[in-house]
């Protein structure tokens, strides 16, 4: 029996992308043996004030830039052409329609482990994935176990740890420093900076 394809989805605003979200999502491909990791940035999110984001499209097009020397990247553009809230069980829902061949893996960061109970139906999005929590930023492992353990067992959710270097950069630092004209270099991707200072974005 052929073997399932292994897709990872990694969701997030990304106003910008850099190299830290990268770096997860290589990671993810390398120590889960996943085929391929799908980017997909959010449209109108359930935890975000959409009005204060980047337009989509161009988050997208910055999206594009980033992976385009990755084979094994690719960006979808479903959750930003989708009308109304995009709740993760209703993406999972609709990718594995799509991909009824592949094993899902959503990727997520660790820290989100400690309030997955509050999201929309956290029972469905384990049944339809494998939840893949990125540790970085210092999180202290033996705090996320425990955490884990107990979705594990309430949801049989099935949860793996993705070790990544601790790579200390966010979207809101590179907003900062870019309204500043301070230096992002080896924060994001030469082309993405690039295109954000041709078309002048995130300078007040």
């Amino acid at each position: 029996m052929m073997e399932k394809r292994k897709i990872g989805l990694m969701g997030g605003t990304f106003d910008p992308i850099h190299y830290g979200h990268l770096l997860i999502a290589e990671n993810a491909y390398e120590q889960f043996r996943l085929d391929e990791v799908i980017f997909m940035p959010t449209g109108t999110s359930p935890h975000k004030d959409s009005g204060k984001i980047l337009d989509a499209n161009e988050r997208m097009e910055l999206i594009r830039l980033a992976i385009q020397d990755n084979p094994h990247f690719s960006c979808s553009d479903y959750e930003i052409t989708k009308e109304g809230i995009c709740y993760t069980y209703l993406t999972l829902r609709d990718f594995q329609k799509q991909f009824q061949d592949a094993e899902l893996y959503f990727i997520m960061g660790a820290d989100s482990l400690a309030y997955f109970d509050s999201w929309r139906c956290p029972d469905e999005i384990s049944r339809l994935s494998t939840i893949l929590a990125a540790v970085r930023d210092g999180l202290d492992l033996d705090q996320l176990l425990p955490i884990r353990d107990s979705l594990e067992q309430k949801y049989n959710t099935r949860i793996g740890f993705i070790n990544t270097p601790n790579f200390s950069v966010s979207s809101h630092m590179i907003r900062q420093r870019l309204a500043k004209q301070q230096t992002v270099r080896y924060l994001i991707p030469d082309v993405v900076e690039a295109y954000l200072k041709q078309h002048a974005i995130y300078v007040p």
